[in-house]
């Protein structure tokens, strides 16, 4: 099962985030702030990446366009098994 910390985080995290998103070109910053934590992320569409799963795990994404309106980011965990999200 999931300990209680881990299920906390994911309650507070679903509790409407507040989302700030900045885009130049190809270039993208994202702020998410909920009452738990708050993280910022920057990458280039295309571009692989580091930054943390949402309960703190490493790991290295990919954004790229899957449509003229529709980005897609896949992570894969740098340590350990899991999904691929």
């Amino acid at each position: 099962g999931v300990n209680m910390m881990l299920r906390k985080i994911a309650v507070a995290a679903a509790a409407k985030p507040a989302v700030e998103i900045r885009q130049d070109g190809e270039s993208f910053y994202i702020r998410t702030s909920t009452p738990v934590r708050t993280t910022e992320i920057r990458f280039k569409v295309g571009e692989e990446f580091e930054e943390q799963t949402v309960d703190g795990r490493p790991c290295k994404s990919l954004a790229r366009w899957e449509s003229e309106n529709k980005m897609v980011c896949e992570q894969r965990l740098l340590k350990g098994d899991g999904p691929k999200t």
